[in-house]
């Protein structure tokens, strides 16, 4: 900054503080490890998905009964909407998968799943209908094969029944 005059060094540094700022609260936002902020609230009535739809079938409730109790809801592949099923199938298949960011590691930031080390996890896009982009809705499978839905984009988990 030698050279520079008194108002121009004020400026460069009210410069600098406001891109750390800006910075800081972009960063601040919440992201899903893949650099998605983590800040969509899709309307229910689009996801084709709700915890109340299976929470009082008695095959279907809370902790669901299943051999990991992870403390989730269960629902069974039935009971997701067609596109997630359908992703489900691709995962099974071991793809092709439409979506470049499909099968990418998911760091599980929100903690919302059981831990595990980092890799455990990957993600699947479940295309929403109307969505020009990859839209809120996905797939979560660990490597013992348990695979979860999230509609909202991991703000809420369901796990899937297999």
């Amino acid at each position: 900054m030698a050279g520079m005059g008194a108002a121009q060094k004020i400026a460069a540094v009210a410069l600098t503080l406001l891109f750390l700022i800006a910075a800081m609260a972009f960063l601040s936002r919440g992201s899903n490890g893949s650099g998605s902020p983590a800040t969509s609230t899709p309307d229910r009535s689009t996801t084709g998905f709700s915890p109340e739809t299976y929470a009082s079938d008695g095959s279907a409730s809370p902790g669901g009964g299943g051999a990991q109790d992870d403390g989730l809801p269960v629902v069974a592949p039935s009971q997701l909407p067609d596109e997630a099923r359908r992703t489900i199938d691709l995962i099974d298949e071991d793809g092709p998968y439409p979506y470049a960011r499909d099968g990418v590691v998911f760091r599980n930031s929100e903690g919302r799943l059981p831990t595990h080390p980092r890799g455990w996890y990957h993600e699947y896009t479940v295309r929403t209908p109307g969505e020009s982009d990859r839209g809120a809705r996905r797939i979560i499978k660990g490597k013992d094969g348990t695979m979860y839905y999230t509609p909202d984009h991991y703000r809420s988990f369901s796990r899937v029944q297999r």
